[in-house]
């Protein structure tokens, strides 16, 4: 079950708890009842997420104190992770009340929108094809105190809620095993979301990729008996400012093919190949409720990857929906092959910007970790906006460099490219594989393999798919400006 969200002046007549902000200096909140002597003595301190629990007043009400650290470095991103240690405090009790939306510097409709995230995406579990659902949060209801803050207040409560759904969405479908979730049922269920979120939808099955020259999807999707579907999803508000493109990598599982991964933990996980369409479709979900201006095409290339007699093998060459023909050295660089065709196709439209999301490169999450993605782009705008949007949403991002030094490593002997350039500079490589499908259009490729998923609860992270990328995305198109022709 969701977390539902109220909002008021003051707090519902009962509540399992009510969750108090103590910074780490000055003043405790009024009629606490104890010291910071007393509260350090046990070990509380305010730091930025710690958590105490004391026993219920007379009237009957559980106080949770969550740790603000110092009030000056209370900034959004600080709130969303404060807000999670706080629901996950809270999980035993099935409704709380707090005035965490209105105690942080700055905007308080963004306070407030962070806020809701934090307990949103902390609470949050995939829990479909668990039995016992005993261990799950029993939090389920969350009031927002505003003072005299409401209509700021309630307006982040509506944005936080529109965002950490599509965030719980993307996760859902990412935590979905592959027995569970084809590329035949992603886009049904795109299909379904879309039209309930004033999305047009339009599904392609393999004779139309065949018949579009769609040869990346196709090549991919040989070792399949499950056909292979791309989803074209279109938001056009009216009086729109500016077109963006954008294109998420859909492999259901990802086997390597005859490439085949080790049998390891990484290799269970490659139900999250998908990852990046998961996060697009959620992206799409939440641009109407958020009145977002941009007009925004989205497509998501959905098919499996798996061995068979079949199978495309090393050495096939395969023809883009660009024309351009791609030798294959290595069947396990499997997601570019399927977003160039997606990029052509974005290209087609003669976008304002295009970006594309995908879980592609061991490389990049060896050389950047878990905690961050990596970003490659063509133009410094739209790099620009990205780092900006990663910055408000706390998707961290590092750029890495699309050196084109580097492209003679893709260079074949039979066709126009390989599709790997060899044991170095992995992601690299990739970024500068895509890089041949998009023209002139201004462009950024988000390379999310190491944060795709988290081994621990961790701030607005849980354990599982994380969703990475759905809110940046959401906050790019939001504030897309068009930028510069000027390439990088």
């Amino acid at each position: 079950m969701r977390t539902q969200f109220t909002a008021s002046k003051s707090a519902p007549a009962k509540v399992g708890a009510v969750v108090i902000p103590v910074a780490a200096s000055g003043s405790l909140p009024s009629g606490l009842g104890v010291t910071r002597d007393q509260l350090a003595a046990i070990g509380f301190e305010g730091k930025c997420c710690q958590t105490l629990t004391l026993p219920a007043t007379e009237k009957g009400t559980v106080r949770v104190l969550v740790g603000l650290g110092e009030v000056r470095d209370l900034q959004p991103n600080v709130l969303r992770n404060v807000a999670a240690a706080a629901a996950r405090a809270c999980s035993r009790y099935e409704s709380v009340s707090t005035t965490l939306a209105t105690v942080g510097r700055g905007d308080t409709k963004t306070n407030a929108q962070a806020v809701v995230e934090g307990f949103a995406l902390a609470l949050h579990r995939w829990a479909e094809l668990k039995n016992d659902k005993g261990s799950l949060p029993k939090l389920t209801k969350v009031n927002l105190l505003t003072g005299d803050k409401g209509a700021a207040v309630k307006n982040g409560m509506e944005r936080g809620i529109a965002t950490s759904e599509a965030v719980c969405i993307a996760r859902d479908f990412a935590n979905t095993p592959p027995s569970h979730l084809t590329a035949r049922q992603f886009a049904d269920h795109a299909v379904a979301i879309a039209k309930a979120n004033g999305v047009k939808a339009t599904v392609y099955n393999r004779d139309q990729l065949q018949e579009m020259g769609c040869g990346g999807i196709i090549g991919v999707n040989q070792g399949s008996v499950e056909p292979p579907r791309m989803v074209k999803l279109e938001y056009k508000p009216t009086g729109a400012r500016g077109k963006v493109v954008l294109v998420g990598k859909g492999v259901m599982y990802d086997s390597g093919g005859i490439s085949l991964k080790p049998s390891d933990p990484s290799h269970a996980s490659m139900k999250m190949d998908m990852s990046g369409a998961a996060a697009v479709l959620a992206t799409m979900s939440a641009l109407r409720d958020l009145k977002v201006k941009t007009h925004v095409i989205a497509f998501l290339m959905c098919t499996d990857n798996l061995p068979s007699g079949s199978a495309m093998k090393l050495g096939d060459v395969l023809t883009m929906r660009n024309k351009k023909t791609v030798e294959i050295h290595n069947t396990d660089a499997e997601g570019r092959l399927i977003l160039a065709d997606g990029l052509s196709l974005g290209t087609e439209l003669k976008p304002d910007a295009m970006l594309d999301i995908a879980t592609l490169t061991g490389a990049c999450m060896g050389a950047l970790g878990k905690k961050m993605a990596g970003v490659f782009s063509n133009n410094p705008g739209v790099l620009e906006q990205v780092k900006q949007a990663s910055g408000r949403t706390d998707e961290l991002v590092w750029e890495l460099p699309l050196f084109h030094d580097y492209r003679n490593m893709l260079d074949s002997n039979v066709a126009d490219m390989r599709n790997i350039g060899g044991p170095l500079a992995g992601a690299t490589t990739a970024a500068l594989f895509l890089h041949e499908f998009v023209g002139s259009t201004p462009w950024a490729h988000l390379d999310i393999a190491g944060p795709m998923d988290a081994d621990a609860d961790a701030g607005w992270l849980n354990r599982g798919a994380t969703a990475y990328g759905t809110r940046l995305l959401i906050d790019f198109v939001a504030n897309f400006k068009k930028p510069a022709a000027r390439r990088k």
